[in-house]
């Protein structure tokens, strides 16, 4: 167990009615087709794929809880995490606990429920691409395709409208245009992207409940 605490980010749990619950951490940058720097904290999505679909073939998981605290990362392999998370026949909630930004944001909302410590942020911007951009109309619909991937697959597994999450995604006047919107604990909540501020206890509460209604 240590060893998938160290390596993983992952241990079993068990509340307090005896359901057995699979903790998985999605922490710092979702690594994606290349590898991120040794320095660099990473959730690498070849790891969660390969457990996610092992997770959902065992009798031996009741419950799947995802602590989320993330600035975000590789667009492609965050939306595969995000529809294999959805995808789970077995029930699950979120808990942000720290950060959920850009790519994280998706990775959130794929569970069942959400729950966002109170000092918890998200961050809510337009797509971005780093290194050079061909400046080309083609390239510009694309940015506009991936990031309707996005906010469509955040409208569908949320509580917000994709046209109102779109127009939080280039808010101006927060230090510059790009920024897009910040959101704080009961902000999230409050515009309909979670569904409850609290913390560790009231995640594990709505997953207890979850399992004992079957909900999925």
């Amino acid at each position: 167990m240590e060893e998938n605490i160290k390596e993983y980010g992952n241990m079993m749990l068990q509340d307090e009615k005896g359901h057995k619950i699979q903790m998985i951490s999605i922490i710092g940058e979702i690594e994606g087709h290349e590898c991120s720097s040794n320095t660099t904290k990473t959730t690498k999505y070849e790891h969660l794929l390969p457990m996610l679909a092992s997770l959902d073939c065992t009798k031996q998981v009741d419950g799947v809880l995802f602590v989320v605290n993330t600035i975000g990362g590789d667009v492609s392999c965050g939306l595969a995490l995000s529809e294999m998370i959805a995808s789970l026949s077995k029930p699950s909630v979120a808990l942000v606990v720290g950060d959920s930004h850009s790519i994280g944001v998706p990775l959130s909302v794929a569970a069942d429920y959400t729950v966002i410590a109170p000092s918890a942020t998200v961050i809510i911007h337009p797509v971005r691409m780093s290194g050079q951009v061909l400046g080309a109309p083609q390239t510009y619909e694309y940015f506009q395709l991936i990031q309707d991937r996005i906010t469509g697959f955040i409208a569908d597994h949320s509580g917000i409208p994709q046209d109102k999450l779109e127009s939080m995604m280039v808010k101006p006047g927060i230090l510059t245009r790009d920024l897009g919107t910040i959101l704080v604990g009961k902000q999230a909540v409050e515009c309909g992207l979670f569904q409850q501020v609290g913390g560790m206890h009231d995640a594990l509460k709505k997953l207890g409940e979850l399992i004992g209604e079957g909900t999925k």
